[in-house]
């Protein structure tokens, strides 16, 4: 779909919604251990209530199993006459889930724009309102995508400011790319093998040859579905675990416990701030350790993400920087560091 796609319009009464598709284009392309691209499809949304406009964003990567083509139609079933005040924020995004199964990313551009307009009636950041300090925010990491040897020195060197860098793994170039990035710094890592591993036994064997190359974290080492082995490796892995495509919703969280070492929260996973919220609440809970992450996305939902940042060990925001046409200004990273802007809501505008 075009870029220059027009707004689709709803009046609700005390609540108009717009929304239109948009494709981001990465700076790189991007590979992962099941897939390789150079565009994501994401939908601009914007929450209108009495001339106070919110903004959200639903970001589809492959395996969510979402569209440009299946948000327009969730949120095209969207009917807010029935609320009159944002302020109604349980009820109104009780609803939204009820619309349909899944649908997650369509759903969080609907909190998002919602969280967007309480804080700018408030007239203040949601990290305000939550009572939660931006300082505690950890510097957030850069990816680098699977690759030859010399884009991931390349890429390395572009991600000077960064801190941490996370890896893409999962492939036989596994060894390859984690030496070319230890001939060139010494920075921590994390990997995030996206279920690439199949077994156990390889898969506590690169944990140990990865702690030796301070690798900090393994992300997602085995499919899913593989509870017993991703169990087991957390029991004897050195260094701990973290549980993505593993982990969704707030539902998922308790049956993890003692499966991974923690949870990676994503909006477009959880159906936004609100779920997002309450996921990191309850892994501290569970004494478990928290990320918060992201898709590629534009800085509306980095922003948002950003907000709750601040309850995480680990923060992956770096989404913004991947791509070349951002629509909005709002967190940027300074030194590695996130900083947000003191600006009401998700504390983003237009450019």
């Amino acid at each position: 779909m075009s870029n220059q796609s027009q707004w689709i319009n709803k009046d609700f009464g005390a609540f108009k919604l717009r929304f239109r598709p948009y494709t981001l284009t990465l700076n790189h392309v991007f590979t992962v251990a099941s897939f390789s691209r150079s565009t994501t499809p994401v939908v601009l949304t914007e929450l209108e209530y009495d001339g106070i406009v919110g903004y959200g964003e639903a970001s589809m990567p492959p395996y969510l199993g979402e569209s440009q083509e299946s948000v327009l139609s969730f949120l095209n079933q969207i009917d807010l006459t029935g609320f009159n005040s944002p302020f109604q924020t349980e009820d109104i995004l009780h609803y939204i889930d009820q619309i349909a199964l899944k649908n997650t990313a369509a759903k969080a551009a609907i909190d998002i724009a919602l969280h967007d307009v309480l804080g700018k009636i408030m007239n203040q950041p949601y990290y305000k309102i939550w009572g939660l300090n931006p300082d505690l925010i950890p510097p957030t990491s850069y990816t680098i995508g699977i690759d030859s040897e010399e884009m991931i020195r390349k890429k390395v060197a572009e991600a000077d400011q960064f801190k941490m860098l996370k890896v893409k793994l999962g492939l036989d170039t596994d060894k390859m790319i984690i030496d070319t990035i230890r001939q060139v710094t010494d920075r921590p890592l994390c990997a995030d093998v996206n279920q690439g591993w199949k077994t156990r036994e390889e898969a506590l064997e690169m944990a140990h040859w990865l702690a030796e190359r301070k690798v900090s974290f393994l992300e997602q080492p085995m499919p899913k579905e593989q509870i017993d082995d991703n169990a087991w490796l957390t029991e004897n892995s050195p260094i701990p675990t973290i549980a993505d495509e593993g982990c969704q919703r707030l539902v998922d969280i308790p049956a993890l416990k003692g499966v991974y070492s923690g949870i990676n929260i994503k909006l477009m996973k959880c159906t936004g701030m609100r779920e997002a919220k309450r996921m990191a609440e309850l892994a501290r809970s569970l004494e478990m350790k928290v990320m918060i992450g992201c898709m590629t996305e534009t800085s509306c939902a980095i922003s948002a993400a950003a907000q709750l940042a601040p309850l995480s060990d680990w923060a992956d925001l770096d989404g913004a920087l991947l791509i070349g046409n951002d629509v909005y200004d709002g967190m940027t990273v300074v030194n590695g560091n996130c900083i947000l802007p003191d600006r009401p809501g998700i504390g983003i505008v237009k450019k």
